[in-house]
């Protein structure tokens, strides 16, 4: 049985993101042929997201907004602790950590972003929710560049866990496809093209939902490892020096009932306390700890 573990928090807020779209969506379609949004523009007859959280359910997409940054940003968070822990494979470079470091630090950005451009909306606030909207945007963009940085290097580390290459592609394409659609999204705006920019607006949200599912990934290995993640090779004998000591420290932590024994190639093996074998792909037989 798959159990609760951190994945579950890109999960939820992949979930309410996409709920919170579809809510204001459907919306829309049921209550545009009654009337007007007064944030419109005279020839526009496709609503931007943003005309309709500025009306009755602008509390469904504050409300929204603000579980689905805040389980995304955990799920950042999560990333750099597992990794720091040794249940996810660990940075082994001030550089990597670096890169971690930024991705955090600009997914906060499109957090405060989105948050207050839900606050602030187009109706009442026009130019500050402009702006917040490009932070929104950027600050995501820029942690996913940043992220796609540090995955890359740790997948010339550790080639074996073909996860990080998989996640890296993911992040790579969300970043091309969005910068593709923001380009065009500002086009369309500056071009008076209210409906084009509606619909390409709808698209960079939704996709948005595929990026934050996309931490699932990341974080489901940590169900199979252990609190000393045990099995992290790498191809660089330093590096791997430096996994193993990065384990040790991680172990002397905890009080183990049973003798650990760790050998040149990167495995451990758990004594008599219920921790199994670790293997090449960074998973560990025996019972699963739920985070």
């Amino acid at each position: 049985m798959l159990r609760p573990s951190y994945w579950v928090f890109p999960i939820i807020s992949g979930l309410v993101w996409l709920g919170t779209l579809l809510g204001l969506l459907i919306w829309w379609c049921v209550d545009a042929h009654r009337a007007r949004y007064p944030s419109m523009e005279p020839t526009q007859t496709i609503a931007y997201i943003s005309d309709v959280g500025a009306q009755k359910l602008k509390p469904l997409f504050i409300t929204g907004c603000v579980i689905t940054t805040i389980f995304l940003d955990i799920s950042f968070l999560s990333d750099r602790w597992l990794r720091h822990r040794g249940r996810l494979v660990p940075n082994t470079t001030t550089v990597e950590k670096v890169l971690s470091g930024l991705t955090i630090l600009f997914a906060v950005v499109g957090t405060a972003g989105l948050i207050l451009l839900s606050i602030f909306d187009t109706l009442r606030h026009p130019k500050l929710h402009d702006i917040f909207l490009l932070l929104f945007i950027a600050g995501y963009v820029l942690s996913a560049i940043f992220i796609c940085a540090e995955y890359q290097r740790l997948g010339t580390h550790y080639s074996s866990h073909k996860v990080l290459r998989i996640s890296f592609w993911i992040k790579l394409i969300f970043i091309i496809v969005e910068v593709i659609l923001a380009i065009a999204f500002a086009a369309c705006n500056f071009k008076k093209a209210s409906n084009a920019a509606a619909v390409l607006e709808w698209a960079v949200a939704f996709i948005f939902s595929f990026y934050v599912f996309s931490f699932y990934v990341d974080l489901f290995p940590a169900v199979r490892t252990r609190h000393t993640g045990a099995g992290f090779k790498s191809r660089d004998p330093a590096v791997r020096r430096e996994a193993d000591r990065q384990m040790e420290e991680a172990g002397s932590d905890r009080h183990l009932n049973g003798p650990m024994d760790h050998h040149a190639d990167g495995y451990t093996t758990g004594g008599g306390n219920g921790y199994g074998n670790g293997h090449t792909n960074g998973y560990s037989n025996g019972p699963h700890n739920n985070f």
